[in-house]
């Protein structure tokens, strides 16, 4: 049978645990994309999500020690990606509270227009949305986290993480009207 030209995970790690830098650059090559397009999710702009990427990549190598294997390595890295792209966005924003009779007032529209959308469509336009938006909407739509979880995760209130995620939800509904609109 022939030899995978990548490594598999155990014999990366390993190696990278060793300081072996031909494992280490392995183990970067094979994940590097698929870590790019979650930090491509949460950053405003390409500089910003290669300075996630890179930041992530440090702490994947700091801490690969502490790897279990109780899961897959891949969704270990995932986790110190998504986390590293928020404390880059805490870094760099401020969200701000509002209180439950405001969370009231947001309109809660279904965004099943997003169907009708190639995928290519969908990521452009959730890279366009106010970054507060964006990394609530990919934490609860994309990541699957809970608002309880996001709330935890970014220091802010559950209200505030749901209002944000409305408000997005809202975003892209207008845009996707203005967009069809267009076509018209």
């Amino acid at each position: 049978m022939p030899s995978n030209h990548l490594s598999n995970d155990d014999d990366l790690i390993e190696g990278c645990l060793l300081g072996n830098p031909v494992m280490q650059r392995k183990l970067y090559d094979k994940y590097a994309p698929k870590m790019y397009g979650i930090c491509l999710r949460y950053a405003a702009n390409t500089e910003d999500a290669k300075d996630i990427l890179q930041d992530g990549f440090v702490k994947v190598f700091v801490n690969l020690g502490k790897f279990m294997a109780t899961g897959s390595f891949e969704g270990w890295m995932r986790r110190i990606f998504v986390n590293t792209a928020i404390e880059h966005y805490r870094k760099k924003n401020q969200l701000y509270a509002i209180s439950e009779n405001q969370e009231e007032n947001i309109p809660n529209q279904e965004v099943s227009a997003l169907d009708e959308l190639e995928a290519e469509d969908i990521i452009r336009l959730i890279s366009e949305l106010p970054n507060g938006y964006r990394t609530v909407f990919n934490l609860f739509a994309v990541e699957g986290y809970s608002h309880k979880e996001i709330a935890t995760m970014m220091n802010i209130s559950e209200g505030t993480s749901k209002s944000q995620y409305a408000r997005a939800k809202a975003w892209l509904q207008e845009k996707i009207g203005n967009r069809n609109q267009d076509k018209a």
